[in-house]
């Protein structure tokens, strides 16, 4: 995502990053869609490289399928 986030863009990845880590491996993960989410997304894709992190997510949308793939979230 962007380096330099507004405030409130910063505030938004500091929730994503915090709930991404509530996710364990072989959860299911619903993935939704908007400016939070996506963060959410990219902070499970840290996660899937640097912890082996196995999961399956669902996309509510087609931005949000685009992004886990991105992201290597099947």
């Amino acid at each position: 995502m962007k380096a330099n986030l507004s405030p409130i863009d910063q505030d938004k990845k500091n929730a994503g990053f915090a709930a991404a880590q509530h996710v364990k491996d072989g959860f299911i993960v619903g993935l939704g869609s908007g400016s939070t989410a996506a963060f959410v997304i990219e902070a499970l894709g840290q996660r899937i490289i640097e912890e082996h992190l196995q999961i399956l997510g669902v996309p509510s949308s087609y931005q949000a399928f685009q992004l886990a793939v991105q992201n290597k979230i099947q």
